[in-house]
């Protein structure tokens, strides 16, 4: 029998964490946002075994290889060599490849919530993340069977994602893992789903993507709600620190998309792939599109500064500033 040790060597990857826990002993209620949030959440909880229906057949070799198509019809593309059923083996590959980086998010989020409820001070936002919690269990539950049972295929979790799960989880500071998972990587995800359930022809994936969007919803006005007035009271040193680790995760978050994993399990040049991707307009477009919720929601906070702004413009996702942020 394996010791645990031998367990976590094998299987897992330890964070060093070091944060205060904290016991609440004031009630009171003190943002009726919050007490509704989690009123809204106890209401909408879902059952991943019986509110989805595991029976739909999905064949992966006949995904929709519309969305790849552009990247072998591109002049000069480094997949114009791939033929209609290497083209739908990319397509495959690339499902896998995304759905098991929302996985992998979804595990970090299980961490971070979990934190949340150990180290905030304020008894409702306990509550709620408390909620979370359940929410982010549900969403690795689904996302492991639908990746297992419907596509049979894995992937590592991508080292930018990766990398930024590990700082936010290795912050002692509340805050940060509220800014790090429910404003960046939580508004980000939000897009991606809401992208994914808009283009899918897939059933299955189109009714996961609906249960968990509308989890995803509640997640991101949790973070709003706790931090919105929190940073418009820290002092400048403080802050700043905050608005470097923003800029450096949008970064992190602009570059996790490349699939250079999918390039190297496929055998095709990654170097020039990942280069290809990077600059195709319609990557491009795809990756700034992501950004969509992050960036109003960064603003709403008060966390989209001068320094924030010309770095966001830098990354080029500045221009959706204007949109309402998500609530």
């Amino acid at each position: 029998m394996r010791s645990t040790s031998q367990f976590v060597e094998e299987s897992c990857e330890p964070v060093s964490v070091a944060f205060p826990a904290l016991l609440s002993w004031d009630y009171t209620h003190a943002d009726d946002r919050l007490v509704r949030l989690y009123d809204k959440a106890k209401r909408s909880q879902w059952n991943a075994s019986t509110d989805i229906d595991w029976s739909q057949d999905v064949d992966p070799t006949h995904l929709d290889a519309s969305i790849v198509e552009p990247l072998r019809s591109t002049p000069g593309s480094p997949f114009a060599h791939l033929d209609d059923a290497a083209l739908g083996e990319l397509a495959w590959e690339q499902q896998a490849w995304t759905l098991s980086q929302f996985l992998h998010g979804e595990q970090g989020a299980l961490l971070a919530t979990a934190k949340i409820v150990d180290s905030v001070p304020d008894n409702d936002a306990k509550l709620y993340a408390a909620t979370q919690v359940m929410d982010e269990a549900r969403h690795v539950e689904v996302y492991e069977r639908y990746l297992d049972e419907k596509l049979g295929r894995t992937y590592p979790i991508n080292r930018y994602l990766d990398a930024l799960i590990h700082d936010l989880l290795a912050d002692a500071r509340w805050d940060m893992t509220y800014l790090g998972m429910q404003i960046m990587i939580e508004s980000l995800a939000l897009a991606a789903f809401g992208f994914i359930y808009q283009t899918t022809t897939e059933p299955l994936l189109k009714d996961i993507t609906g249960h968990v969007m509308a989890d995803e919803a509640r997640h991101v006005a949790f973070g709003i709600a706790s931090l919105e007035s929190l940073y418009a009271q820290m002092p400048e040193a403080e802050r700043r620190d905050r608005e470097q680790f923003v800029c450096e995760a949008a970064e992190l978050m602009r570059d996790r998309f490349l699939m250079r994993e999918v390039f190297e399990r496929m055998g095709l040049p990654v170097a020039e792939c990942e280069a290809f991707m990077r600059e195709h307009p319609l990557q491009v477009q795809f990756r700034a599109m992501l950004f969509s919720k992050v960036v109003p929601n960064v603003k709403r906070i008060g966390l989209l500064t001068p320094y924030v702004r010309t770095q966001f413009e830098r990354l080029g996702i500045l221009g959706f500033e204007s949109l309402p942020a998500s609530a």
